[in-house]
């Protein structure tokens, strides 16, 4: 382990060898696919689903919004899944149904109108949402109906205490770890004066709170916090603040609207080359800045939750869908959909409530397996297992988080895209 200053917490760095994986396609094998964008709203939610012998997931992932860069590696790595759990011959005997749906995001009512639809449609289990904010305004309805909802990307500190009746999980960390990293880096790159710009949700000022409080704890001055509206039509009186305190490190905690921040900075006077700007998951993409101006994020640096993937996992994906561009959140999204499989099959039952009470026994502490078939055989023989998952160990605490998780550093080039091998990756316990 490696001491990492300033602030000093136990964070094992790893070299950077592999494919940039962060953070939500067509189906393979004997999927049921269904896409929608929209649905009629039910009066009422079903009751608690006792399970009729089909395990049924849902993908609520974003097809439209704020997030639906993170969209098309989300479903491919479910997809994936999916595919493979299929091939392996189904979970409880039977293959794997799935129907997809569109999340969308804060600003419009899709989501609920989704979660409605997978619900009639009797879903045992919903992946998504991949906003914190998304998965806020749903989580009630999901849960009340006895339903799982597994997230492969909220980050939010909030759902570690949040009322969710034992029935919601997520395979990437809360902010508290990435806050941490990021924060660390940012006063280890000399940043001693820091400015952040964070959308206002709970996303935003969730990490936003965790960095401020590692750089100050590193010894840095958080100069000027901006907590923005992020539909503003414009950033420029949000800029202006932190121009006007100089800072040598720029924090950009967003979501698409970061490139609209980013023209804002430049237009001020404060671009990357003469400040450092630090992006987070939500906005570190591969596809929202090439039309700026070449150079623009030229050495920009961006955290992503997840660990280094094998290039024949991208290759996997690729073939799944040819176009994905992001690979952001892809393996967590794949070891939801593996984990809820397999806690089926542990379970004996499709049921909601009874595939929550396995998730943590086959997470952990049993004989290690890699894959949903190498896993099952060992249950089908009378084994303990313990997945290990692409994006990581993915050993759930009693709260649904994973215990241990590890966050990419990532660099933009000139081309302003992010170079998809990490400059480092650091691995850490949640709890600190």
């Amino acid at each position: 382990m490696i001491r990492i200053a300033p602030v000093g917490r136990a964070l094992a760095v790893v070299a950077a060898t592999s494919l940039a994986l962060t953070a939500c396609g067509g189906g393979g094998g004997n999927t049921a696919t269904q896409t929608s964008t929209s649905a009629a709203p039910s009066s009422s939610a079903p009751a608690a689903a006792k399970g009729d012998g089909t395990l049924t997931l849902g993908t609520l992932l974003p097809q439209t919004g704020s997030l639906a860069f993170l969209g098309p590696p989300e479903i491919a790595g479910v997809n994936l899944a999916v595919k493979e759990i299929n091939e392996a011959g189904g979970v409880l005997g039977k293959p794997v149904t799935k129907y997809d749906t569109d999340s969308g995001d804060t600003t419009t009512n899709i989501a609920s109108q989704s979660v409605d639809k997978l619900l009639a449609q009797k879903a045992d289990a919903i992946i998504g949402a991949a906003s914190s904010s998304v998965s806020e305004s749903v989580i009630d309805k999901i849960t009340g109906a006895g339903v799982i909802q597994f997230s492969p990307a909220n980050t939010s500190d909030k759902f570690t205490t949040i009322n969710d009746k034992g029935l919601y999980f997520r395979t990437s960390p809360p902010d508290k770890l990435q806050g941490r990293v990021l924060g660390d880096l940012v006063v280890s790159d000399g940043n001693d004066t820091v400015g952040i710009l964070a959308m206002q949700d709970s996303y935003g000022t969730g990490l936003a709170d965790q960095v401020q409080k590692t750089v100050t704890d590193g010894g840095a001055e958080v100069v000027e916090r901006v907590d923005y509206d992020p539909k503003a039509a414009d950033f420029s009186a949000d800029v202006a603040k932190i121009k006007a305190k100089n800072p040598k490190g720029i924090v950009l905690i967003g979501f698409e609207e970061t490139a609209k921040v980013i023209a804002e900075l430049v237009k001020q006077g404060l671009p990357a080359d003469k400040h450092k700007w630090y992006m987070v998951d939500g906005n570190t993409s591969n596809t929202n800045y090439v039309k700026m101006p070449k150079g623009t994020l030229d050495g920009v640096k961006g955290t992503i939750p997840g660990a280094a993937a094998p290039e024949e996992f991208q290759s996997k994906l690729k073939a799944i869908d040819p176009k994905l561009q992001d690979f952001s959140y892809a393996p967590e999204s794949y070891d939801a959909a593996n984990l809820l499989a397999l806690a089926a099959e542990a379970a004996k039952s499709d049921a909601g409530v009874d595939i929550a009470a396995k998730l943590a026994e086959v997470s952990k502490g049993g004989e290690k397996c890699k894959s949903f078939k190498e896993c099952v055989d060992l249950l089908k023989a009378g084994k303990d297992i313990d997945y290990e998952g692409v994006s990581g160990p993915v050993e759930f605490n009693e709260a649904g988080d994973p215990a241990v998780a590890t966050i990419g550093i990532y660099q933009y080039g000139p081309n302003n895209k992010y170079a998809t091998k990490a400059l480092e990756y650091r691995t850490g316990n949640i709890a600190g």
